[in-house]
């Protein structure tokens, strides 16, 4: 008699074989190469807005003005990565980046971010991790921020299908934020359109966004911007209860805190000694609990991969027109939000780039492991196609700039994945990484306007640093090394001159000589 087998009891099996085959001695099972379609693990991606290296209390906070007991628990019950990078200093183009495992700078967005009314940047035809994933077989959600725009026309009337979204660049499912907290919209999108459309009817609102303009007034309800947490939360947590044992899924859910304006649930308002914005860091760590929670009561979190990071470095405050009370609040009361690193969102200094990164799958990764070897967000793309079938080094199509950490995140911490890694600032200045050596260009794109670099006219020059001494990149030696300047400027030439830069990225060595 032939003993029939579910899909959900041979993935069992599978992780049993593999706690066997040598887990439980801390020397991961086929550490480097995709597992079998009975291993696929569900994949969660927790993309927080705007959080600084040092804003969550395994990565340094101060445990006295904020608290994070989830994404702490993360940290002990997986891996924590030390050096991850995002490939630019604000959001649209890293979350195209880790969309796509391209840089977005080889797309039509050249600096600075995508407008609230902009198309599409992501083009259809091209692989994203969603549309690979449900290639392999998962059911794929996107829940949270979105940023990346719809439709085709310059400018999206948004009372009509927002065609092409989320949907058609490979998500089954859409729900969230068209931009911002506070973004002129005002409104929610599911899939195709407007969440509550009533009508074409758009009447201008005479209530004004945090950014000054007024509401567009559409003809639907407006959202409760400092609900928008609990909202998304919901949506996510009914989404996955959507999700069925014999299907893997894959849930992209970008929360958006904690992006000014800093609006925390009545929930967590005034349980941080940060102010409003550690309370906004609750409610970010909150939203990191109801996920752990939900696959904790349904005996999902051993085969699922959950990855916590963020799209870029913590936003630092800027003089007396400074519209983040709240962030200078935090700041004076002793957060050091991105840490050591100088710089914040939009420069070209570490600050801007370092985010914390967590990845937790107990079935392969040895609870608290940590690897301080480069990685860039970019590079998500070839490690999860790597880990569910598709290998970019054979010539599957898509991921020109991603290079897979698959070793690093299974334990093989001796391996460097990255040889080199391009950085690039929200006004399109370009630096180059090479093991602890980094590169500044020091030149704006040049449709930037003059006025709008003299904020930060420190980073438009060419400089040098060394990582390893000077982490804080305090002590531009780029006069003492001109053959290591002459050899990085080259290098970044050539990977920007390429149509990706994967092979070139993966195949220099790490520590060049001065």
């Amino acid at each position: 008699m032939k003993l029939k087998l579910t899909s959900k009891t041979k993935r069992g099996i599978a992780r049993i074989l593999l706690f066997l085959t040598g887990f439980y001695s801390g020397c991961l099972p086929h550490a480097h190469g995709a597992v079998t379609k009975a291993e696929h693990p569900n994949i969660v991606l927790i993309l927080a807005d705007d959080l600084g290296y040092s804003s969550v209390g395994c990565f340094g906070a101060n445990p006295a003005l904020v608290r994070t007991p989830h994404i702490d628990r993360l940290a002990r019950e997986g891996a924590r990565f030390t050096d991850a990078s995002t490939p630019a200093s604000v959001c649209t183009p890293t979350r195209y980046g880790i969309l796509t495992g391209r840089y977005c700078w080889r797309s039509s967005l050249k600096f600075e971010t995508l407008p609230v009314y902009a198309p599409l940047l992501i083009e259809p035809t091209r692989p994203t991790i969603a549309s690979m994933l449900r290639q392999q077989g998962y059911l794929t959600g996107a829940i949270g921020k979105w940023h990346l725009g719809y439709g085709t026309a310059k400018h999206v009337d948004f009372t009509v299908p927002l065609v092409p979204g989320p949907l058609e660049v490979g998500f089954d499912y859409f729900f969230g934020l068209p931009q911002n907290n506070g973004d002129v919209t005002g409104v929610y999108v599911e899939n195709h359109g407007v969440v509550g459309l009533r009508s074409a009817k758009v009447t201008p609102s005479v209530d004004k966004t945090h950014y000054g303009p007024p509401y567009a007034g559409f003809d639907a309800p407006r959202r409760v911007e400092s609900e928008n947490m609990v909202v998304l939360g919901d949506r996510a947590l009914d989404w996955l209860k959507t999700t069925t044992p014999q299907q893997p899924f894959f849930l992209y859910l970008a929360p958006t805190a904690v992006h000014e304006p800093i609006w925390p649930s009545k929930t967590m308002t005034g349980t941080s000694k940060a102010g409003p914005f550690g309370d906004f860091i609750h409610d970010l760590d909150g939203l990191v609990g109801r996920v752990l929670q939900f696959l904790d009561t349904n005996k999902l979190g051993e085969n699922t991969i959950v990855i916590f990071t963020s799209d870029n470095g913590g936003v630092l405050p800027f003089g007396s027109g400074d519209k983040n009370p709240s962030i200078r609040k935090a700041i004076s009361a002793g957060l050091k939000m991105n840490g050591d690193w100088r710089g914040g969102k939009h420069s070209v200094y570490e600050g801007g780039f370092k985010v914390p990164f967590i990845a937790r799958w107990p079935a392969r990764i040895k609870a608290g492991a940590e690897c301080s070897q480069m990685i860039s967000l970019v590079d998500l793309f070839a490690t999860l196609s790597e880990l569910t079938g598709p290998n970019l080094d054979k010539g599957t199509r898509g991921g020109d700039d991603s290079v897979s950490f698959l070793p690093l995140l299974l334990g093989r911490t001796a391996e460097a994945s990255r040889g080199s890694m391009i950085l690039h600032s929200a006004k399109g200045n370009f630096a180059i990484r090479t093991g602890d050596w980094k590169y500044i260009e020091g030149s704006a794109h040049p449709d930037v306007p003059p006025a709008q670099l003299k904020r930060a006219a420190e980073e438009y020059h060419p400089q040098l640093y060394d990582l390893r001494i000077d982490p804080s990149e305090s002590k531009d030696v780029s006069a003492e090394h001109p053959e290591l300047v002459a050899k990085l400027a080259k290098l970044l030439n050539e990977s920007r001159n390429q149509s990706g830069s994967r092979q070139i990225a993966a195949a220099n060595p790490a520590n060049p000589s001065p």
